[in-house]
């Protein structure tokens, strides 16, 4: 996923769909199954995420992709408990990609 730190107001669903790797239907299809998805739309239509949908997205991905649990039970675990808890979990989750990717990098250069 790619590092997003330097926030927008407002990020496209090919923007996002590039974030996580993943096919613009993917989002829109999530975005329709999560309630806690919430794009603005421009005049023509197009979607707009704010940072917290794509913080969502994060937490969606990472509950569906990594850890393999099905829709059903992603919803139900987001509902469980807050989304600030999961946000941390998932802030240490980016740092430690991050952190593998860059032991690759050297091991690849050695």
């Amino acid at each position: 996923m790619e590092e997003y730190s330097k926030r927008k107001m407002f990020y496209t669903i090919g923007e996002v769909a590039a974030m996580f790797r993943v096919n613009t239907s993917l989002i829109r299809f999530w975005e329709q199954e999560f309630d806690i998805i919430q794009p603005h739309r421009n005049k023509k239509g197009n979607r707009l995420f704010t940072p917290k949908d794509v913080d969502n997205f994060h937490q969606i991905y990472h509950l569906v992709k990594e850890k393999g649990y099905t829709l059903q039970g992603a919803k139900d675990q987001l509902k469980a408990k807050p989304v600030a808890a999961g946000a941390a979990k998932m802030e240490i989750a980016e740092s430690l990609r991050k952190i593998k990717t860059n032991l690759l990098e050297l091991r690849d250069l050695c």
